[in-house]
């Protein structure tokens, strides 16, 4: 066994792991230039937003959108706002997201971003809202955490470490502010007051991974609690993923409520509306070329056939985190192959570990898939647009991947190519 190209590989694929980039030494070794104009409309809505303006920034699960708020937020603390970004799914186990331990997070965060830059909150002040975080209803549940805590633990650590895995911390957090849920925004109105006053900087939210919801625990956050959700007086971006927009219902119930319309990170488009389809057609090459600059900074070009290389672009849709699934599996069946044919030196993803990697993407894609949703996936491929664009069914299908929106100078939807290629197995397409 060649331990030298298995090591490669390996390493090809923890680079594919860094996904988004966040720390700075990811960001010098992986970052590609994407996102450029998304990020300067992004800057322009906070700076000319009032100061406690509500921003949504939408996009494709997997469309890049943590990398980009990664450098956005970045820019926004070069530009002198007090900037506190943080996933949700780091802090809470994403089935158990509701509005209230949103809320809760966002002052645990603040607080937690003021002592680790050693902002000088007076010392009363900082103690009286870290007793009040603290306080629950059950008596035995409020002991036992500040026991935790006054024990020597850090009370970040110890809270984050419960909201991520004690269901019933979290249903205590719940069931405490859930009707004094303006007590706890005016909590972190006062931790950014004090930050501000302190700083003289104005603060930041950004709350990133709220797209990775379930559909229906997305909407009910938005559509049944944003009033709750928006009481903070301070600048707050939220993530939605782009399905949910779609929602006729839960647009109009958005819009009146946040600064500016709906920020947008957009699908790459390798091809112009209707031309995917032929064969015969050439995509567009300064799209391609960036997400081969993503494959390149992860994978050795002595690694991947260059057609190889092209055609996983291709069968990614325009969707970042769709092009490093592909190029994971093509490592997975790689490091298979070397194990198998211990003897063989020349093992590279070539087209014959593409289409073996596509093969498992594909079957991944056909398991959850009914009738009626082939039906509807038939449709999108034909018409290029729903039938039914706010159909619970087309909205889990965008919200899955299955489908991709795309933007010129209208709106259109083309089926993810891994599908399309399901679509013409099943011989429900030429």
């Amino acid at each position: 066994m060649d331990n030298t190209l298995l090591e490669r590989f390996r390493q090809s694929y923890r680079n594919l792991d860094l996904f988004p980039l966040l720390t700075p030494e990811e960001i010098e070794a992986f970052r590609v230039d994407y996102g450029n104009e998304t990020i300067a409309r992004l800057e322009q809505v906070v700076i000319d937003s009032d100061t406690d303006g509500k921003i949504m920034f939408a996009g494709h699960r997997g469309c890049g959108k943590s990398t980009l708020l990664a450098r956005f937020s970045r820019n926004m603390r070069d530009q002198g706002y007090f900037v506190v970004f943080f996933s949700i799914a780091d802090l809470i186990e994403l089935s158990a997201v509701n509005h209230v331990n949103i809320l809760y997070a966002i002052a645990v965060m603040l607080l937690s971003e003021a002592t680790k830059r050693q902002v000088a909150i007076p010392e009363a002040t900082k103690r009286s809202l870290l007793d009040w975080l603290t306080t629950t209803q059950t008596q035995t549940v409020t002991k036992d955490l500040k026991s935790e805590i006054g024990a020597g633990g850090d009370f970040f650590k110890v809270v984050t470490a419960k909201l991520k895995s004690e269901s019933t911390f979290r249903e205590e957090i719940k069931l405490t502010y859930e009707k004094r849920v303006s007590d706890l925004a005016r909590k972190a109105d006062e931790i950014a007051g004090a930050i501000q006053a302190v700083t003289k900087k104005q603060v930041l939210v950004v709350i990133d991974d709220l797209d990775k919801l379930d559909l229906a625990l997305v909407q009910s956050i938005y559509r049944d609690n944003i009033n709750s959700l928006f009481l903070p007086k301070f600048r707050i971006i939220f993530t939605i993923p782009i399905s949910a927009i779609r929602n006729g219902e839960l647009l109009a119930i958005l819009l009146p409520a946040i600064s500016s319309r709906i920020q947008q990170l957009e699908v790459v488009k390798f091809f112009k509306k209707g031309e995917s389809h032929d064969p015969q057609t050439t995509p567009k090459e300064n799209a391609v070329n960036l997400f081969l600059a993503v494959l390149r900074k992860r994978i050795p070009d002595d690694l991947i056939e260059p057609e190889t290389a092209r055609q996983m672009v291709l069968k990614s849709g325009g969707v970042i985190r769709e092009l490093v699934r592909i190029a994971r599996e093509c490592c997975t069946q790689c490091l298979l192959a070397i194990r198998s044919e211990p003897e063989r030196q020349d093992i590279k993803i070539d087209d014959a570990i593409l289409q073996s990697s596509l093969k498992d993407l594909r079957n991944d894609f056909a398991r959850p898939l009914g009738t009626n949703l082939y039906d509807i996936l038939v449709s999108v491929y034909q018409d290029l647009n729903p039938k039914d664009a706010g159909s619970e069914a087309f909205l889990s299908l965008l919200h899955g991947l299955y489908v991709l929106e795309y933007e010129n100078d209208d709106l259109w939807y083309d089926v993810h190519p891994i599908v399309v290629d399901l679509l013409k197995r099943k011989k429900l397409i030429e």
